[in-house]
């Protein structure tokens, strides 16, 4: 039996995809963020569907264009707000930019705000205020110069930037040509209590809260009191050394007046979540970690008017969100647990666990209902991709209800189950996907051994980029470890190999490996395996490679090569330098863990993978790695084994539809070629 999904690439990348939620005000309403390629499979586009919160209905498509629509969120007057660069009817505009749209219950959707560059992220409060993100060109005075100016430097083809300060780039972006701004939308705008069908079709004026923040709020993060009468904001400052610092600033919307709510010495804030009354609010906290030092991360609640703070205690859940209860009594938070997730119920008082309200799988968007016993989410797990679930706060592990919403897969070609291996008196645990028996052939499977990026992530949650169903489709089973360094189990977890100790990483990746390999029952072939890895799993795949010669092909997606060169030259140079400090300082650790002081020791047939337009793990990794290869190899130039798949529009991740073919048809081709005596992998890309 063959399980089309899977065994179609295009079928694969065709398959809707739920990427966000958003939740009425009165919550009768719930709309989801659906993620499709658009007909040339050039590019991924959303569109929002309504679903059903009740579980009855089936779900309907609210909007559909070329561009695309995004961010979306409610009115009190139960118009829908979102973002989209769809072409203006009324107007006849059509720009690049994406505008603020509204759609009322019934009827058609209307521009109702535009900005230079465009708008993103809308934030609605209970009363109506709306608040999105936008920005302007460094040193321009108001919307209309900033329009003018970009029209006439897009005119002239200008994309110079002068830098005064670090950062300069962020993953796939460049920095410091523009600054992002929060913008308040006027004159009742949106929040207007007629419905948008019976509104005049004007663009509604956006009005700067901060017009001198500069690039404090880069990368904004915000949320709005319930009455709209202030924000939370993160601001991020520059400080020596190309340092920066991260406070919560308190601003005022109507009049702009900014204050200081939380400046912690050596810690950054981050994520602020305000109670519904406004008087409290929970927030990110962290400390950077040192050469000696983890980081410490945690979430606490604090009076708006100042206090002492209430730290949460998770346990070893590293949390990812946390919403307030609608009586604002209660903290939900939800985060990595022990290879899954949970949602969690918090004290704000006193920072206890109250209850366990789901620890199955990852949850995230949490929506809380105004009945205050109703919460909505998306589910995501190994077996099932993001999918709208319902849960009861007041309810103890529960089993979620499943909201009928796109994209549901209805058949896996195998199986998935929790293992485990004792390595070093710690049991590391990991996923172990098999196929069934249609796909797996005759004889033992082969034996695909992937290790995770971050590296603080967890194998816990659908991938939809690195999805191991593809592999169990094609006959492989997949191994699946969290070693040490991975979220959800405790600091101590961190700890054991920090600072990022490759050796450690190593051995308990393939004490997971050889215990699955040595029980009878999976029917696995030890002679036959791979190893796949991206980001830091790149890094690790590059270090192995130097230091095994076990594993029939090594596939390295994204991954560092030469650390002292990755550390200075990455946009996050600020935290590995803060780390790992120089090769002067720390010249053993760089001799025990760069990948490339070991190059003439690889023998194993190596795949490079990168994105030109990674900033995070720059492409000159790749380029070193592969010249470090190339020039290494003694023998004649056709028996090489090595290939690089260059991939020139692509970031750290491949987001095109296109290029994700390609990367998946080049990876297994690549190992079918190594590890089962496939053919050959050509140059030929079509």
């Amino acid at each position: 039996m063959t399980s089309s999904l899977f065994a179609a690439l295009d079928s694969f990348i065709r398959h809707p995809r739920v990427t966000g939620l958003a939740l009425s005000h009165d919550g009768a309403r719930l709309v989801a963020t659906v993620q499709e390629p658009d007909a040339d499979a050039a590019r991924y586009r959303s569109a929002l569907w309504e679903v059903d919160p009740v579980g009855d209905r089936p779900p309907v498509r609210l909007t559909s264009s070329e561009q695309g629509e995004s961010s979306p969120a409610f009115t009190p007057s139960g118009d829908l707000l979102f973002t989209s660069s769809r072409p203006d009817p009324r107007s006849g505009e059509n720009t690049e930019d994406p505008a603020l749209w509204s759609l009322p219950e019934h009827g058609e959707p209307i521009r109702v705000a535009t900005s230079p560059g465009g708008v993103g992220s809308p934030l609605v409060s209970r009363s109506g205020v709306v608040i999105v993100t936008g920005s302007r060109l460094v040193g321009s005075s108001d919307a209309d110069e900033d329009r003018a100016r970009r029209e006439r430097r897009k005119d002239q083809a200008v994309t110079a930037i002068l830098h005064d300060g670090m950062p300069i780039r962020w993953w796939d972006h460049e920095l410091d040509d523009t600054e992002a701004r929060l913008l308040v939308l006027d004159d009742a705008g949106a929040a207007d209590p007629a419905p948008a069908s019976d509104r005049e079709a004007r663009p509604t004026p956006l009005r700067d809260l901060a017009p001198d923040a500069g690039q404090r709020f880069r990368n904004p993060e915000f949320d709005i009191a319930p009455d709209g009468s202030f924000v939370l904001a993160r601001a991020t400052e520059r400080v020596t050394r190309g340092r920066s610092h991260a406070v919560l600033l308190r601003i005022d919307v109507a009049t702009g007046e900014r204050s200081v709510v939380v400046d912690e010495d050596g810690a950054d804030a981050s994520q602020a979540r305000i109670a519904p009354d406004a008087s409290r609010f929970a927030v990110a906290m962290r400390v950077r970690g040192t050469y000696d030092s983890p980081h410490q991360e945690w979430i606490e609640v604090r009076s708006i008017d100042g206090g002492a703070a209430v730290r949460l205690d998770l346990g070893d859940m590293t949390a990812n969100d946390v919403a307030w209860t609608a009586d604002g009594t209660g903290l939900l938070v939800t985060g990595d647990l022990h290879g899954a997730g949970a949602v969690v119920l918090v004290d704000p008082t006193s920072g206890a666990i109250v209850r366990w309200l789901v620890t199955d799988a990852s949850y995230s968007n949490l929506l809380v209902h105004p009945d205050g016993r109703t919460l909505f989410a998306l589910r995501s797990a190994m077996d099932r991709p993001a999918s709208p679930v319902r849960l009861d706060v007041t309810a103890e592990d529960q089993t979620p209800a499943f909201l009928p919403a796109p994209g549901v897969v209805d058949t896996l070609p195998g199986t998935v189950q929790r293992v485990s291996a004792e390595v070093d008196g710690v049991e590391v645990p990991g996923w172990l996907f098999l196929p069934d028996d249609a796909h797996r052939g005759n004889g033992p499977a082969p034996v695909m051994t992937w290790v995770h990026g971050g590296p603080f992530s967890s194998w816990n949650a659908w991938s939809w980029r690195w999805c191991p169903w593809l592999a169990v489709e094609r006959g492989y089973a997949v191994v699946l470890p969290d070693p040490a360094l991975s979220t959800g189990y405790g600091d101590e977890w961190i700890a054991r190999a920090w600072p990022h100790r490759a050796a450690i990483v190593w051995r308990e990746v393939e004490g997971v490996l050889d215990a699955v390999l040595a029980d009878s029952d999976h029917r696995l072939d030890p002679t036959r395996t791979a190893l796949l890895g991206a980001s830091f799993g790149g890094y690790m795949t590059n270090w192995i490679a130097g230091h095994t010669d076990r594993f029939d092909c090594i596939v390295t997606h994204a991954g560092l090569w030469s650390l002292d060169q990755q550390h200075d030259t990455t946009d996050a140079a600020e935290n590995k330098n803060g780390i790992f400090g120089t090769e002067q300082e720390h010249p053993d650790w760089y001799a025990q863990n760069s990948p490339d002081r070991t190059a003439e020791a690889i023998t194993t047939p190596m795949l490079l993978i990168h994105g030109n337009r990674d900033y995070r793990v720059p492409i000159s990794e790749a380029l070193r790695a592969w010249w470090d290869l190339v020039s290494g190899f003694p023998g004649a130039p056709e028996d090489m084994p090595h290939r690089f798949l260059q991939l020139t529009s692509e970031n750290h991740w491949v987001l095109s539809p296109s290029n994700f073919r390609v990367w998946s048809e080049t990876v297994f081709t690549f190992c079918d070629q190594h590890v089962r005596g496939g053919e050959a992998l050509t140059n030929r890309i079509d």
